[in-house]
């Protein structure tokens, strides 16, 4: 159900020898080696030479041994002391992880079921008395019935225990659904103490004394109605294979030993699997009016893209000259969703691979289905592991694209590149886009039913050609078994095949297939009965994909005559085609609120300066200046006000702490070099630490030429974007172009920012100090530990700053900027041209 598309080329070393540069390194660390063994085998000749013991080299290894030993576990309690302080938390779930605790214990959103676990083992007698009844009444008969080796089969003793199943842990979905279905997660931990017992004959006697099953139990109720009994239906699942352990007694009991002990408990995981693990559940309806194949097989929630690009610092595995030099490594990487598994291209000597191939993963269930990546070390014997990495799909749903870097774990390095979007399902025609890429343009969904009418094998439609007239064989064969059969779906190079029905001309199958569709008007789906022993044809059906395209809903629900087959042959299938889009993660609307009554302290402070009305004008509008406005590198920037100006005449109204002007300091003359800073809406008080701000004194002034400066205080280049995965907020500053000169060779300039109100100096970042430069490129990337939502609540406060001033009392700044990060769609990523400015400053252009 997945599609693999090679993008690149591998490296063009692949199959080639060693590089020069690899057999210098190769060299080098050879020639240190002997240059280490001659060192140590020195003072073994010294020793030897002047006749003394050998006593006292073993004494001084002895010695040294010791003194590095001690010296090596003091720095390793350092270490972990150090390591405990700056990670405490990180540290404590580690702790609580190995101790196997309760989820509800590792993850917030998942709770306690103490009360579940209350009416569990109130009610456990009973269901063991249902289990029994129907171990007896119905297992037992079956059991019987399957062969005639097992005509004498009987259970000899049913007892399920004291021990009822522990629900560990309940987690409920509820934003990430509609209003009619209830998700329910539920921990199961069954360590049973079980005792049954069998016999066939009187000599042979099995059975199984102890189990422990444990698994994540789905559990959705839908739809709901408005009606008793408020839930149409129950389904019931396992999204993962469970675990399980179970101790055999009697005859069985070989199965316990290493060798069978696996086989017999896949054996019966698979059993489970077929019927309660994805894409299989169970199900109850409620009432008559929901179908249980609607319940059991519904369509797909959507299709994960996933690119797998590229890898970095992989940990080396390969080594040469007998160990003594290290190599590299052949890394390959194991997708893998559910029972789906793919592998990429294997690319030789490298610890940096570029893979640049495309995979697709029908997902059943998100969030619930995760997508797990392995990365190995292809060798001719066993691979060496180089790390791994979990996803919940739901992530993928949740943003619709992530494009990330994810650090490997379980290895001391490594780096994985993936890009992965999510694919909705729709009947919108109009939104088919078929690609000569390779990849997916609409899915296939197709339920089988059952069948009708099948003829015992192909000779009974092929040699009756005389008026219904038997063939010879026929005649003389007094066999009459139904036929075993089942069937065979096939879209091009994609094959699938049914369970196999034994002994009836009616089977009935209930299966789910989904196909890749990339050619909507070319492919078709060729669908055919088999029998099972001779693999001969009984039927066979021709379904075009264009036919779908052009009905109702899409969706094709009848009984198909077969062809090559008997006269009355048919087969019931219902065939769904959606068409699959990659739809936009839709922009978070802020609506800003515009300031309509300016305070009392602003109207003051600006009317000190106007005598006329244009002044006036002009007055108005450098009180707001263009703090958040993208520009292009050839882009003027007009001075008017916008709601993102706005955000620096808030600062007044917003700290009265800060700019509670006395009546005899509003009647002194406005002077531009005394102005304070202003800061964003209320978040700094007077205890913050001062000198991680530059809104230190009021007396510090600006340097006289930043005064006089007449025109443009530059741009700034920025890229912000939320790393999802990661939960950090990622500002890169790229450059900025045309900044204040503070001298003739320019300035030497670095980048502050806060993300506010966080404004102290743990919370500071700062670039590097670019010199002699009034367009320098910095290419610096810093990230802040935030959610997403409270990140769009927050403002980025930067500030380009020239790191040496004449005067020493003379502030650093030459231009600046507020951000407000509500305003930009952090999910998808902004890179824009920002205008720099000084509160308090005139500018024109």
């Amino acid at each position: 159900m997945s599609a693999a598309v090679s993008e690149g080329q591998a490296p063009s070393s692949t199959g080639e020898g060693f590089s020069s540069s690899d057999l210098n390194q190769m060299l080098m660390e050879f020639m240190m080696f002997m240059v280490r063994a001659l060192a140590v085998s020195y003072p073994v000749y010294l020793t030897g030479s002047f006749g003394l013991s050998v006593s006292w080299i073993l004494l001084s290894m002895l010695m040294w041994t010791m003194w590095k030993k001690n010296r090596k576990w003091k720095d390793q309690r350092l270490d972990t002391a150090i390591d405990f302080l700056e990670n405490e938390k990180d540290v404590i779930k580690t702790e609580l992880k190995a101790m196997d605790m309760p989820a509800w214990i590792h993850f917030a959103d998942v709770e306690k079921a103490a009360w579940i676990n209350k009416i569990l083992q109130q009610a456990w007698p009973f269901f063991g008395m249902y289990m029994e009844k129907l171990l007896i009444e119905n297992i037992q008969p079956s059991v019987k019935a399957s062969s005639p080796h097992l005509k004498t089969f009987a259970f000899t003793k049913v007892h399920m225990g004291q021990k009822a199943p522990t629900v560990t842990g309940v987690r409920v979905y509820t934003h990430e659904l509609g209003t009619r279905e209830v998700i329910l997660d539920l921990n199961i931990l069954y360590e049973a103490d079980v005792d049954i017992d069998a016999e066939v004959k009187p000599a042979i006697k099995v059975g199984v004394k102890g189990l422990q099953l444990q698994g994540m139990l789905r559990v959705i109720l839908e739809p709901m109605i408005g009606q008793s009994p408020i839930v149409g239906g129950v389904t019931m699942f396992f999204i993962r294979r469970p675990t399980l352990q179970v101790n055999w007694t009697g005859m069985a009991n070989i199965l316990d030993s290493p060798a069978f002990s696996h086989l017999s408990e896949s054996a019966i995981v698979d059993i489970i699997a077929s019927l309660m693990v994805l894409p299989n559940r169970m199900c109850i309806p409620l009432i008559d009016q929901v179908k249980v194949d609607q319940m059991r097989f519904p369509l797909p929630r959507g299709v994960v893209r996933v690119h797998v690009l590229e890898a970095k610092n992989l940990v080396a595995k390969d080594t040469h000259m007998m160990g003594l030099v290290k190599g590299k490594s052949d890394p390959y990487t194991v997708l893998r969703v559910g029972n789906k598994q793919f592998k990429t291209k294997t690319i030789k000597e490298t610890l940096n691979p570029c893979w640049n191939e495309v995979y697709e993963f029908v997902i059943h269930e998100a969030p619930g289905q995760e997508l797990e990546v392995e990365v190995y070390d292809e060798d001719t014997d066993a691979d060496d592991f180089l790390g791994r990495y979990s996803l919940d799909c739901g992530e993928v749903k949740r943003e619709k694209e992530l494009d990330e870097w994810l650090t490997l774990e379980d290895v001391e390095s490594g780096d994985l590149h993936l890009k992965m979007q999510w694919l909705s399902l729709h009947t919108n025609q109009e939104l088919l886009k078929e690609t000569y890429d390779g990849l997916a343009c609409a899915m296939l969904s197709v339920y089988l039913d059952s069948g009708s009418n099948l003829p015992k094998d192909e000779r009974e439609f092929t040699h009756n050609e005389k008026h219904g007239k038997p063939a010879k064989e026929t005649r003389l064969t007094r066999k009459t078994n139904e036929p075993n059969s089942y069937v065979e779906f096939t879209i091009d190079k994609q094959c699938q095949k049914s369970k196999v029905v034994y002994a009836s001309k009616d089977p009935v199958y209930e299966e789910c297939f989904v196909f890749f569709v990339h050619n909507v008007n070319r492919q078709v789906l060729n669908v055919e009965v088999k029998e099972n022993e001779k693999k001969n044809s009984l039927g066979q059906l021709t379904l075009p994909l264009v036919r779908l395209l052009h009905i109702s809903d899409m969706m094709l629900d009848q009984r198909f005559k077969l062809e090559r087959s008997g006269a009355n042959s048919q087969i019931k299938i219902k065939a769904v085609l959606r068409i699959l889009t990659q739809e936009k993660l839709e922009p978070k609307v802020v609506t800003p609120t515009l300031q309509t009554q300016p305070t009392a302290s602003s109207s003051q402070i600006h009317s000190q300066h106007p005598t006329s009305s244009q002044s006036i004008q002009n007055g108005q509008k450098e009180k707001m200046p263009a703090s958040s406005v993208p520009l292009s590198r050839t882009q003027t920037v007009p001075v008017q006000p916008s709601p993102a100006n706005d955000l620096q005449a808030e600062y007044q109204e917003h700290r009265p702490s800060t700019l509670a002007f006395t009546e005899g300091r509003l009647s002194e003359p406005y002077t531009p070099g005394l102005m304070r800073r202003y800061d964003s809406h209320s978040l700094l008080s007077e205890n913050s630490i001062a000198s991680s701000r530059f809104d230190l004194s009021d007396n510090v002034r600006y340097p006289e030429a930043i005064m006089n400066h007449q025109g443009s205080f530059g741009q700034i280049d920025l890229t912000l974007r939320y790393a999802s995965l990661r939960k950090r907020l990622i500002v890169i500053v790229n450059s900025c172009m045309d900044l204040f000169a503070c001298s003739e060779s320019g300035s030497d300039t670095y980048v502050r920012m806060y993300l506010l109100p966080d404004q102290t100096w743990k919370h500071r970042k700062r670039t590097k100090v670019k010199k002699k430069s009034v367009n320098p490129d910095f290419s610096e990337m810093f990230e802040f530990s935030v959610s997403l939502e409270e990140a769009r609540s927050r403002k980025l406060d930067v500030a380009v700053k020239n790191n040496r001033m004449l005067h020493k009392r003379e502030r650093k700044e030459i231009g600046m900027v507020l951000i407000d990060l509500s305003e930009i769609d952090l999910t998808k990523g902004s890179t824009q041209w920002y205008e720099l400015t000084l509160p308090g400053l005139k500018k024109t252009n």
